[in-house]
């Protein structure tokens, strides 16, 4: 499976900008698909998951919550995530992954993820 990232840029806070990633290669059926950030000198952090494929449920950082959103498409195989009121400690590196299906699956543990996109960066100036 490979991902594929874009949207990322410079913001002013306050803006908004709109990431995508498209997936490609054998999934199968059911499978997650997630953003994470990393921010210079941090470890990576959750930031938000879809539930498996077909399903509504969306899962987001207590950070985020409110303030972006994630989607998908499950016949392009791509996620969305449309980040509103953008603050300067968004400012990272972000990263899509896949999860393929398992039984027991945490959407904030980045172990429970099998690829990883490239990475887009994020910056919002003050």
């Amino acid at each position: 499976v490979q991902l594929q990232a874009f949207g990322g840029g410079l913001v002013r806070a306050g803006g908004s900008l709109r990431l995508s990633c498209a997936a490609s290669g054998r999934t199968g059926s059911r499978y997650v698909m997630g953003w994470f950030l990393q921010a210079p000198g941090k470890e990576r952090e959750f930031v938000a998951a879809t539930g498996w494929s077909g399903s509504s449920v969306a899962y987001y950082s207590d950070s985020v919550k409110g303030r972006f959103a994630i989607s998908r498409d499950n016949a392009k195989g791509t996620v969305y995530l449309q980040m509103n009121n953008l603050k300067p400690e968004d400012t990272a590196v972000y990263y899509c992954a896949v999860a393929l299906w398992r039984n027991s699956w945490v959407a904030a543990d980045s172990g429970n993820y099998d690829y990883w996109g490239q990475g887009t960066k994020v910056t919002v100036s003050s």
